[in-house]
């Protein structure tokens, strides 16, 4: 799991989705959750700086702080039992419409992704904190993506290599849209029977784990 976990941190680094410091991931495990620590660039970050912390935000293991948004990985666990990774992005195009405090539509069937009509944005709230935590999963009610008002982006997934892959989807349809809107185009959206033809069709193909 370590191992898996630094792969993906420096592969989203290498995206530009998590530059240097910024992002985390992490992976549930039996006592609580494994973290990305706080402060501590990717390229540089080895198994032995990855943090196991309680639900709490105790420390069981590791000698480092956990990420500054360790509150907003445990109350996903806390909330989702199905989850069993989370991985929080600060990709380009995603952060951009979460400054917009802007959702993504259903301009493309990929949306279904997400689990819903659209990726919506959670309200705005400071990093790090139980307020964040609270208005993350507000956005995240039946669904499994969200942006992160003038923050980023959270993806969850049964599997890190699930979290992950749906992460880089929210950015691919991120850059989708907004190549629209400065394009001057208005998407047409999809409607609810639409989607509920995609999501049977999708049946087990090409869903996020």
């Amino acid at each position: 799991m370590k191992a898996a976990i630094i792969a993906a941190a420096r592969a989203l680094d290498a995206l530009g989705f998590m530059p240097s410091k910024s992002g985390n991931l992490s992976c549930r495990t039996p006592r609580g959750c494994l973290i990305t620590p706080a402060g501590l660039p990717y390229a540089e970050t080895t198994p032995e700086d990855l943090v196991e912390i309680a639900g709490c935000g105790t420390v069981l293991a590791g000698h480092r702080r956990p990420s500054s948004e360790w509150r907003l990985h445990a109350a996903v666990y806390a909330a989702r039992p199905e989850v069993g990774a989370v991985v929080h992005t600060h990709s380009p195009c995603a952060t951009a419409l979460s400054c917009a405090r802007q959702a993504i539509p259903p301009f493309h069937y990929m949306i279904a992704l997400g689990g819903g009509a659209d990726i919506p944005c959670a309200a705005y709230a400071t990093f790090g904190t139980a307020a964040l935590a609270e208005a993350t999963l507000a956005a995240l009610a039946g669904r499994r993506a969200a942006l992160l008002a003038n923050h980023g982006a959270i993806a969850l997934g049964t599997t890190l290599a699930g979290a992950k892959a749906l992460a880089m989807e929210v950015e691919n349809l991120a850059r989708q849209y907004l190549a629209l809107r400065a394009a001057g185009l208005a998407p047409v959206l999809l409607t609810e029977a639409e989607l509920r033809e995609v999501y049977v069709q999708f049946g087990d193909y090409g869903r996020i784990t």
